[in-house]
């Protein structure tokens, strides 16, 4: 048999390439988006369960030390996603070994790296909390909230790399129960640990790495499951060029995640430095804006689920050369995520007090400035259903350098500047209007940039 007819065999066998693509769609998405909301709910439930068991510096803390969650998923997507658009291209084109080898690979970077960021951040904690942005009030709880999440940072970067590796394998549902089963281990030793054990914001943490270690051994098995390819201890050796091509795939995803740590410092200082010269104070602002990520983490967590759900499909089509089913598969899933947005927005700008109040209740200067922040910050959420799939779908179908164009306009170029500048002339409700204002410049600048990649795949396939 030659290697064209054995690829022509392999993109007939695969569902990927034959499998309507709203059927497809479904199958993949939904448990990704489940698997991502889960994933969201590490950090949600615990400001849930310390809002109502310590109050909201506690919530404070969670938001002061939300950076080195962030950048531990930044790096373990920058391994996890280029494996796995690396790993879509590769069965696609029907190269098996090369495709179980970019999972070795991906796999001991992320554990690497994971065990130097937790060192890391274990030995430089109290800077590091400052940094991003502890008042005086707060960094007790930070610290002591921030040296038990410093400790599972490995666990983070391995098991949210490997995630997205299992859903490119075709098992999305498994990621979703690891998740599930960490979530749910999470919820229970959080509300033991905040009520009868009274233990804090330290009880919370520790509740937090249990979850994700019962998540990381249920993703430790599954190297016995995979199902496109055939794992040997032989796949566990760097390769130089593997890696450089996964990191090329990944790098927008990290720096999504990297950006996203950037503003929240940024975001963090400046809502501290002009809510204290407010009516507010420097606290109350800090915390409600962490209140409002965690709120908004939810509808990313699903636009980003789409976005992990198309990702093999469209990158199985490419590397297949299959480009009516890669447009369809981007217009889709862009549709799809967006209708999200409608449905966020409505109960965002409807309902705000009753979505704040799940955190725990405050002073009416907490509620009335909570409020605000929900409101405003995510006025034109709707349209970041362009925006998070459209940087994964230029990774699936290896466009790196677009991708992560996409990725730093929407997070720092267009998000920095009218955060610092605004709260100049009205104050520290000003720091609130980069959220809709970068939102909006990054759905038209990305509108042009998929027009782009469209007219350069039909010439490229021809």
């Amino acid at each position: 048999m030659t290697l064209e007819s054995e690829i022509n065999k392999l993109q007939t066998e695969n569902p990927l390439g034959t499998e309507p693509i709203g059927k497809l769609l479904r199958r993949f998405a939904i448990p990704s988006c489940v698997s991502m909301i889960v994933n969201a709910l590490y950090n949600i439930v615990d400001q849930i369960f310390i809002g109502r068991g310590v109050g909201y510096l506690g919530n404070g803390a969670t938001s002061v030390i939300l950076p080195l969650t962030v950048l531990a998923i930044g790096l373990s997507l920058l391994f996890g996603d280029g494996c796995a658009a690396f790993y879509s291209m590769r069965l696609g084109e029907g190269k098996k070994d090369e495709a179980a080898a970019s999972v070795g690979n991906a796999v001991l970077c992320s554990v690497v790296i994971g065990i130097v960021l937790g060192i890391i951040c274990s030995v430089f904690l109290s800077p590091i909390c400052w940094l991003t942005g502890s008042t005086e009030a707060i960094h007790p709880y930070a610290m002591d909230y921030g040296r038990v999440i410093a400790m599972g940072l490995p666990l983070v970067v391995f098991e949210a790399g490997m995630s997205s590796i299992i859903r490119a394998d075709g098992s999305p549902k498994y990621s979703m129960a690891g998740l599930l089963a960490g979530c749910v281990i999470n919820i229970v030793m959080d509300y033991i640990f905040v009520f009868p054990l009274d233990m804090g914001v330290r009880g919370a943490a520790i509740a937090t790495v249990m979850g994700q270690a019962v998540n990381a051994v249920i993703f430790v098995f599954y190297f016995k499951r995979f199902r496109q390819v055939k794992m040997t201890k032989h796949i566990f050796r760097i390769r130089l060029s593997y890696v450089k091509r996964i990191c090329q795939l990944g790098i927008s995803s990290f720096i999504i995640q990297m950006s996203v740590v950037v503003i929240m410092i940024v975001t963090n200082k400046l809502l501290v430095f002009h809510g204290a010269s407010s009516k507010y104070g420097a606290d109350i602002p800090l915390t409600a804006m962490g209140v409002t990520m965690k709120i908004n983490n939810i509808l990313i967590a699903i636009m980003n689920g789409i976005a992990a759900g198309a990702l093999p499909i469209i990158g199985f089509n490419y590397g297949a050369r299959n480009l009516d089913r890669v447009k369809k598969t981007i217009k889709m899933s862009v549709g799809v995520a967006m209708l999200c947005g409608v449905v966020a927005t409505f109960f965002f700008q409807m309902f705000p007090e009753q979505i704040i109040s799940i955190f725990g209740s405050e002073s009416d200067l907490y509620v009335e400035f909570s409020v605000l922040c929900l409101r405003l910050f995510l006025m034109f959420c709707i349209l970041d259903g362009m925006n998070n799939v459209i940087p994964t779908c230029f990774q699936a179908v290896g466009r790196p350098g677009y991708s992560a164009l996409s990725s730093c306009l929407r997070q720092l170029i267009l998000n920095i500047p009218p955060a610092v500048i605004v709260p100049i002339f009205v104050g520290v409700t000003g720091v609130l209007w980069n959220g809709p204002i970068a939102c909006a410049a990054a759905f038209v600048i990305n509108l042009f940039l998929i027009r782009k990649i469209f007219r350069d795949l039909e010439r490229e396939m021809g």
